[in-house]
């Protein structure tokens, strides 16, 4: 593909923030910190949907060519300098001329990511987040600029299109730098009841009652040598 790869130390990556975390990070700061820091999880119909969809998009072969546009799946990405990494549902390579020239192929393309999502456009940015955090890791690995990709939603069988500005690049931006600085501080913020909670597959973990003092972790533990 003529791309620079990343060369990362093992125990490197394995410090870098997972890309899917910015969604729940930005649907709730201590639902990711649970997850993503104390390394909690419980399923709920949402979870699981969600999990079944992907694992279709996963599950077919990872390149294929429908109408002259190479439509690469489950790409692994990463970001030196966001510190994260991940994965791409898809990646398309849509033919132009003034595109990126990939010596595998003789060819330029015009790269595309898309992300798959479980029911239907969110009120909030999550979605968007999450696409554009791949789309810099692209260009980050690539050497090129992304100016567009899309959100693909089961729910509504349409693509939702997204174009990269620098307000939400900044925002990105901001979003990871606050992930890196709680992850670096193992730092699970304090329970902010509201309206999400109802349909948050942690909701029973999150213990509200906490005053605080200890992670959930620790009173988990706590309560089981009781």
């Amino acid at each position: 593909m003529n791309y620079r790869e990343n060369s990362l130390e093992e125990n490197e990556s394995d410090n870098y923030l997972l890309i899917s975390g910015i969604q729940h990070f930005i649907y709730c700061r201590r639902q990711w910190a649970l997850i993503h820091i104390e390394q909690l999880w419980s399923e709920n119909y949402f979870t699981i949907d969600g999990q079944i969809k992907h694992t279709r998009v996963d599950n077919t072969d990872s390149v294929e060519l429908k109408n002259d546009i190479r439509i690469i799946r489950s790409m692994p990405i990463t970001s030196q300098r966001l510190k994260i990494q991940g994965k791409c549902d898809v990646v398309e390579l849509k033919p132009d001329d003034d595109g990126f020239y990939f010596s595998k192929y003789d060819k330029k393309y015009k790269v595309y990511p898309i992300e798959y999502k479980r029911g239907k456009p969110k009120l909030d940015d999550s979605d968007i987040m999450q696409l554009l955090a791949q789309a810099m890791c692209l260009e980050e690995m690539l050497g090129l600029t992304i100016e567009e990709g899309a959100c693909f939603y089961f729910e509504t069988r349409r693509r939702q299109q997204v174009i990269f500005t620098k307000d939400l690049r900044n925002r990105l931006t901001s979003i990871i730098e606050e992930m890196n600085n709680y992850y670096s501080r193992k730092y699970t913020p304090e329970v902010k009841k509201s309206q999400k909670c109802k349909a948050c597959s942690l909701k029973d973990l999150c213990l509200p009652e906490l005053d605080g003092t200890m992670s959930v972790s620790e009173y988990m533990e706590k309560r089981l040598k009781e």
